[in-house]
């Protein structure tokens, strides 16, 4: 399994170079190379990336392994202000994973060895996944001239526009509240991480990875999702109708005042900006960390539930997103979620019926959005209602099916948080 996963990586690797470069536009793998001597575009996620590659080493080579990614840092570090370069870190990660790789091949062998070419795939998926999704976005941005955002807009009405009211609440916060929502949304790799380092806490010890762990979810959701942004087209309210648009925003309106209620059309937008919008990525993700945290300590939990509120109220207050994208996002992760463990259980009768349902919901509504946004906004005591009843059947259904797959919680408490530091 793990040698085909490996070939259809590459295979897809390298057509999204091919797709990159028929844009004229540098290919994830150009991208990452570049990042071995280069700056990176995020230390926190290369060091987050090795950290979810030493789930498979022992505690001193953790050790080891973090101080020599420190150590080159410090050499990059010192390079880079006598050249006077704007100072970066993340290549000693980025090294260190690649030393596993050589390790692995030259120094281990039988199961040690695959072991540990499974840990540094682990933490390559996370790095790779971050730069195959930047390519994505920039070739979405080029073959699809035209945006669907009047739609979703018009759509979004039934949910009272969402955006405009919690746009209106962040920036009543000041810089504080900003500051901290961007870190929650920029950083969610590092929460996922941190989900993931715990489910994968005993593989050093057991030698082996466990059935079921948050970075499947997360690495299927990032295939999938992307290709529906070509289906719906869509850029934001800060885009489309905000400041960032430029001149290719139908008017500067977000946050403060609602666009008048007009019967929707396409719009042409610019080359550059991402249709990545529909449906809410940010919030499959940050639903997936929620669901895969329910099962850790309490202080694990808190922080998914935190890190999921923080990046609901992130997606619509920067204006990334329309309400209706976060209700599409969340159905769509618990129905990918819903087939992955359905797969563990053999394609289960009843996991089936749940990843049927969760597809039809999600379908039907993509179909409203796109082909009913009028008697949505005309009707929003009707549609609104429908669109939180459609997302509250799924989160229903998800839990009434998983639950009894799930085995009972320990009734040990959780350790006092003076035991966790130590």
């Amino acid at each position: 399994m793990w040698g085909v996963a490996g070939v259809v990586t590459a295979a897809f690797m390298a057509g999204m170079e091919i797709a990159a470069r028929h844009y004229d536009l540098p290919g994830p793998v150009t991208n990452q190379v570049k990042e071995v001597v280069l700056a990176p575009k995020s230390g926190f996620l290369l060091y987050a990336s090795m950290a979810l590659m030493m789930v498979v080493l022992t505690w001193r080579e953790r050790a080891v392994a973090l101080g020599a990614a420190v150590g080159i840092d410090a050499v990059f570090l010192l390079v880079r202000w006598a050249a006077g370069a704007k100072p970066a870190f993340g290549n000693g990660a980025l090294w260190v994973i690649i030393g596993c790789v050589v390790i692995a091949l030259t120094r281990r062998t039988g199961r040690e060895r695959e072991l540990l070419l499974k840990g540094v795939g682990l933490g390559l998926l996370l790095v790779t996944g971050r730069k195959v999704g930047d390519t994505w976005l920039l070739i979405t941005s080029k073959a699809r001239p035209s945006v669907l955002d009047p739609y979703a807009e018009t759509a979004d009405r039934a949910l009272g526009n969402p955006s405009w009211l919690v746009g209106r609440m962040v920036h009543a916060t000041g810089p504080v509240g900003e500051h901290l929502l961007d870190y929650v949304y920029i950083q969610l790799a590092v929460a996922a991480v941190a989900v993931a380092f715990y489910q994968l806490r005993h593989v050093a010890t057991e030698r082996a990875f466990p059935r079921r762990h948050l970075v499947r979810t997360f690495l299927v959701i990032g295939l999938v999702g992307p290709g529906i942004y070509m289906l719906f087209p869509t850029v934001g309210p800060v885009f489309a109708y905000g400041g960032d648009g430029g001149h290719w925003a139908l008017a500067n309106l977000w946050p403060h005042t609602p666009p008048a209620l007009t019967a929707p059309h396409p719009m042409p937008f610019d080359e550059v900006t991402p249709r990545n919008c529909m449906p809410s990525l940010h919030t499959a993700w940050a639903t997936a960390i929620f669901v895969h945290s329910r099962r850790g300590p309490r202080a694990l939990r808190w922080a998914g539930a935190f890190w999921l509120v923080a990046t609901l109220l992130a997606t619509l207050g920067f204006g990334y997103h329309y309400g209706v994208d976060l209700v599409a996002g969340a159905v769509f992760s618990l129905t990918i979620e819903a087939a992955l463990r359905t797969l563990d259980r053999g394609w289960d009768p009843r996991g089936l019926a749940l990843v049927g349902y969760g597809t039809a919901v999600f379908t039907a509504l993509l179909l409203s959005y796109r082909y009913l946004p009028m008697q949505m906004a005309h009707h929003p005591w009707l549609f609104g209602p429908l669109l939180i009843l459609s997302l509250a059947s799924v989160i229903t259904a998800y839990a009434r099916t998983t639950r009894p797959w799930d085995p009972p919680l320990p009734r040990t408490p959780d350790p006092e948080p003076a035991a966790v530091l130590v």
